[in-house]
């Protein structure tokens, strides 16, 4: 019952937010929700993506808020992982709701996926929200997680947006749909995988 209160408080904001300040509201909620401050980007976009619906916002505009914002806050959580280390933000990232097994987790995928995680974590959950520390305490190359990340956001806040026009009224639906959203991006994200590698083999080596 708690938990459904916050959740419901915390959509409130959102919308109260938006309504209240546009484009705007849109751009710090997206940098707060990069930042480690857990507001859902899956109540942030649909519900502009309705207003989007209604004519009170331009399609284009919203989703440059949104990744832009994206991109601000995930360059925050950037520079703490680069200034503060892992250590420290083991020990304070319960204030933020982050684990010691979260950050494990998105290491061990940054590690293995290297600079591009930055990119198609974007897109994947549970791993979004987190990926630019471990990028941040590797000190990978800023222009990249930069170009990266913005690609990502771009790719994730316009789904979101589109999601919320379709469904309109009914954007709060949103919810029951996730999984299927989230699994939809991640079979999406396999065949370009396998597109690539079959492509990378098909071509002749050069002596």
């Amino acid at each position: 019952m708690v938990t459904l209160d916050i959740i419901s408080n915390l959509a409130n904001f959102v919308i109260n937010t938006i309504s209240g300040t546009g484009y705007l509201g849109i751009f710090f909620l997206m940098v707060a929700e990069s930042a480690l401050i857990p507001i859902p980007s899956e109540v942030i976009m649909p519900f502009s993506g309705y207003l989007v619906s209604t004519g009170k916002l331009n399609p284009i505009i919203t989703i440059l808020a949104g990744a832009v914002g994206n991109l601000v806050g995930s360059l925050i959580a950037y520079v703490i992982g680069v200034k503060l280390g892992r250590e420290f933000i083991i020990k304070y990232g319960k204030y933020v709701l982050l684990k010691k097994s979260h950050l494990e987790w998105t290491e061990s995928y940054f590690k293995k996926y290297g600079d591009r995680s930055t990119f198609v974590s974007r897109l994947l959950p549970a791993v979004r929200t987190y990926i630019s520390l471990p990028a941040g305490v590797a000190k990978m190359n800023l222009k990249k997680f930069s170009a990266y990340t913005f690609v990502g956001s771009l790719a994730w806040s316009a789904m979101l947006t589109y999601v919320g026009m379709a469904l309109g009224e009914q954007w709060t639906k949103i919810r029951h749909y996730s999984d299927y959203i989230d699994g939809a991006v991640i079979v999406g994200i396999i065949i370009i995988a396998i597109i690539i590698a079959k492509k990378k083999i098909g071509k002749p080596q050069s002596n």
